[in-house]
């Protein structure tokens, strides 16, 4: 029994390894009963059904949240949700572009979640990767943050003028060498990601890719590039890996599920990519500012955080409210 004892309460990354545990018991139960009970077969999801499953998902998050903060404390349970909210706003423009490459690739609506479940599991190990190697990083050269900062600041000003930038998805280069070096079927087969069909140029039966299948990887590798910008910003808040991951990976979980909602709307938060850009920035600003003013507190980045993508939110709808009784009007 002792043996047991000590490998549940060893130190894992700073933390028990019964709470990691904890942690992925929830994750799983969450996508077994997506996918084995909620959508065993392929369906189209309706905007309601998005917003009801969305919706517990943030619910299970805000209340593991709300454990953290209870078990190890106000600071950590702020920092929590802070890297919760950034996570989940920064995702709304990867939401964007997977609408982009479901459009390019004509994949049916049906088919669309098979993409995104799996899609969730490739982005919570290459999460925990990235986080992983960002903890040790941040713990051996603590001059890392610093970078962080820079990066985060040159990534807001970026992201603030190139916030019309529309990605062309059919000169991506990663596309292209996949074309290049895969044999790729002209259309879908069904749900399938691999098929096994005859070579024209052979005759041998060969296996081939789908279009299902370079859309999950096209999403894989958006989902890494937004991790590059998103991953330093919660580090920049918390370097607790716990928090950094739970917080990362809870938004992505809900936001895949409110995916079907948020493509029909997307066009309304127009300017929200403008917040966003100011987050990146004030979060990489507050890193070179705690050696001059000291430390902020987390509920002032909680809160500054908020505020920001709160107005973004806002504006977006105040802008675009005639767009929105426009289309209200022609239904």
């Amino acid at each position: 029994m002792e043996p047991l004892t000590s490998l549940v309460t060893a130190d894992v990354l700073g933390k028990a390894a019964w709470m990691w545990l904890v942690f992925a018991a929830i994750v799983a139960a969450l996508l077994a009963f997506d996918l084995g009970v909620l959508h065993r077969d392929d369906r189209e999801i309706g905007v309601r059904e998005s917003l009801l499953l969305s919706a517990g998902y943030i619910g299970i998050a805000l209340s593991f949240g709300a454990w953290v903060w209870w078990y190890l404390g106000a600071p950590s349970g702020i920092a929590y949700y802070t890297g919760f909210m950034i996570e989940k706003s920064l995702s709304m423009d990867n939401v964007f572009v997977i609408a982009l490459i479901f459009g390019f690739f004509a994949i049916p609506r049906q088919y669309q979640h098979r993409v995104l479940f799996w899609g969730i599991l490739g982005v919570i190990v290459l999460r925990a990767i990235m986080i992983g190697l960002g903890a040790a990083l941040v713990t051996h050269f603590g001059w890392v943050l610093y970078l962080f900062g820079a990066f985060l600041i040159f990534t807001g000003i970026k992201m603030w003028l190139l916030a019309d930038h529309v990605p062309d998805i059919p000169n991506n280069p990663l596309l292209k060498f996949l074309r290049r070096h895969m044999r790729v079927t002209e259309g879908l087969h069904g749900n399938a990601f691999w098929v096994r069909k005859a070579d024209p140029a052979s005759g041998e039966v060969r296996r081939w890719a789908t279009p299902l299948l370079l859309a999950l990887i096209l999403i894989e590798c958006v989902d890494l590039v937004f991790a590059v910008d998103s991953v330093p910003a919660i580090f920049a808040i918390t370097t607790d890996p716990f928090i950094v991951y739970t917080s990362n990976i809870f938004a992505i979980l809900g936001l895949r599920a409110l995916y079907f909602a948020l493509a029909a709307m997307i066009h309304r938060f127009k300017y929200l990519k403008y917040a966003l850009a100011l987050v990146l920035v004030f979060i990489g600003t507050k890193i070179f500012l705690v050696g001059f003013i000291g430390k902020f507190l987390p509920a002032i980045s909680l809160a500054v955080t908020f505020g920001l993508i709160a107005g973004g939110v806002l504006v977006s709808l105040w802008k675009t409210r005639a767009q929105a009784h426009g289309m209200a009007g022609s239904t």
